[in-house]
């Protein structure tokens, strides 16, 4: 064999094996592309269903709530009802009282509040 033959083979080696180095790193490049461009089809796929989701979940949320304060609004109904009836009950027996010559205690600053304000 020649030198030049020895030179060429040398050459013919180096140059096969940066080959299969740009090879190797182009297909790596290419493999992490290719998942980036699966995952983000993936999340575009799935967007829609878990925004659907989202609104579900705030629907229940919302006639949750919605009911909750229903109920809560009746129940303070209910209890302003009672109150105005207390306090009419109360007026009629402090009537009585002074009816019969006996003076009533004083009611307490909040009843008095009430008595000239309604609230």
């Amino acid at each position: 064999m020649s030198i030049w033959a020895g030179i060429v083979a040398a050459f013919g080696t180096v140059g096969m094996v940066v080959a299969g180095l740009f090879a190797a790193r182009a297909t790596t490049r290419a493999a992490a592309a290719t998942a980036e461009a699966t995952q983000a089809a993936a999340r575009v796929q799935v967007e829609p269903a878990q925004r659907a989701a989202d609104l579900a979940a705030f629907q229940a949320i919302r006639d949750d709530m919605q009911g909750e304060l229903e109920e809560m609004r009746t129940d303070t109904r209910s209890l302003r009802s009672l109150v105005r009836a207390f306090a009419w009950y109360v007026g009629e027996l402090t009537a009585q009282m002074r009816g019969h010559g006996i003076e009533p205690p004083a009611p307490p600053d909040r009843v008095d509040q009430y008595n000239r304000t309604g609230v």
